[in-house]
């Protein structure tokens, strides 16, 4: 399995993620197609200038894809590891205007304190591609 390794910095949200994650339709396919119940909540990664040019790949390859209840949008995700092997995902909303240069990630446990993560600090996450 190919994987893709990305850097960025950690910075807090406005919390919209943390709505969209305790959807009962959300966490219930998370669930099912990543195979672990998600924290509510996720940690914003603002990829760096490298980074940003690789995101472009994850258009190109399979996504695992949430579906969206009448007035939502589409979310896909793609498996991924964190800091230590720690395993999670990555979630790219398909809002309208949502920043290229921003992902975000899930985990069944919150990452931000299990890792001790400060806004500025820097990660780099090894996505799964196929």
């Amino acid at each position: 399995m190919k994987t893709l390794c990305i850097k960025g910095m950690v910075f807090s949200g406005k919390g919209e993620g943390a709505k969209f994650i305790e959807l009962p339709w959300v966490r219930k396919q998370i669930t099912e197609k990543l195979g672990f119940t998600p924290h509510p909540g996720t940690l914003n990664i603002k990829l760096t200038r490298e980074s940003l040019k690789l995101r472009t790949l994850l258009g190109k390859t399979g996504a695992i894809e949430i579906s969206p209840a009448a007035g939502f949008h589409r979310g896909r995700c793609f498996k991924a590891y964190l800091i230590n092997n720690l395993k999670c995902a990555v979630v790219i909303p398909e809002t309208p205007n949502y920043p290229r240069d921003i992902i975000e990630l899930i985990a069944p446990i919150n990452l931000r304190e299990k890792l001790q993560l400060r806004d500025g600090d820097y990660v780099q996450v090894k996505i799964l591609l196929g």
